[in-house]
């Protein structure tokens, strides 16, 4: 039952590209995919922002995000789990 609820729901891998906001972060989430009328394989990428309650995830972080009810006006993903931390400069 809870493997039927848990494919419902979306999950994104991608890039923390701004924390700015309070309990939210911009993430870059890239695929890439096949030009319809000419073939070659093209880098396509979309912006999402998520829910961070904590505030603990960090610009270039490699970070899941899951779908969910909308949050505010542009909120409809919550970070769910750390995949990569960024490297320390």
């Amino acid at each position: 039952m809870t493997d039927a609820k848990k494919s419902l729901k979306r999950t994104l891998i991608g890039k923390v590209v701004s924390d700015k906001r309070a309990k939210t972060v911009t993430v870059l989430v890239e695929r890439r995919v096949k030009h319809a009328l000419y073939g070659k394989i093209v880098a396509k990428s979309s912006k999402y922002h998520a829910h961070d309650e904590t505030g603990a995830y960090h610009l270039g972080d490699v970070i899941e995000i899951t779908e969910s009810k909308p949050i505010s006006k542009t909120k409809n993903w919550v970070v769910t789990r750390l995949v990569e931390k960024a490297a320390a400069v």
